[in-house]
């Protein structure tokens, strides 16, 4: 089932909108349409991939085995992450 709904939008960029979807072939609502669904598959990936992210986390052991960096390696001024 569709809807409609109400959009309040400024009339300079409507007509921007309305040319840009005249040079795609498609409409102002197709467009609408398609950047919502969009915004909302994106939405959905992130949540999974945070979803996964938290049972690999929950699942892990964790063992890092017994190595520890010393004191001197810790605060030795080196960079540790390339940035």
């Amino acid at each position: 089932m569709t809807r409609n709904i109400t959009l309040a939008i400024d009339d300079a960029l409507l007509d921007k909108v309305r040319v840009l979807a005249a040079m795609k072939r498609t409409t102002v609502n197709e467009a609408v349409r398609g950047f919502l669904t969009q915004w909302v598959q994106q939405e959905t990936s992130k949540d999974e991939a945070r979803q996964a992210l938290l049972k690999l986390i929950d699942e892990s052991d964790g063992d890092m085995g017994d190595w520890r960096p010393s004191r001197a390696e810790t605060y030795s001024g080196d960079p540790r992450f390339d940035r």
